[in-house]
């Protein structure tokens, strides 16, 4: 009865140990996904702003190529 006792409490140490490092895991993903989400809004304002600043160029931008 005391083997099994020890063996639980070794077994919850070990998720206690699996969890936390888990969680450190998704914390950093979290941060990650925030950078990347910053650098995409960062890159679509830019492509918006070269597209206005483009004025007369932006009346090609949807015109199909001549090779086609």
């Amino acid at each position: 009865m005391n083997e099994r006792i020890i063996e639980l409490e070794i077994k919850a140490a070990y998720q206690e140990d699996l969890l936390q490092e888990l969680n450190r895991i998704v914390s950093g993903q979290q941060q990650q996904i925030a950078r990347l989400e910053a650098t995409c809004k960062l890159l679509n304002d830019r492509i918006k702003s070269l597209s206005v600043e483009g004025g007369a160029d932006n009346q090609f931008v949807d015109e199909v190529p001549p090779h086609y």
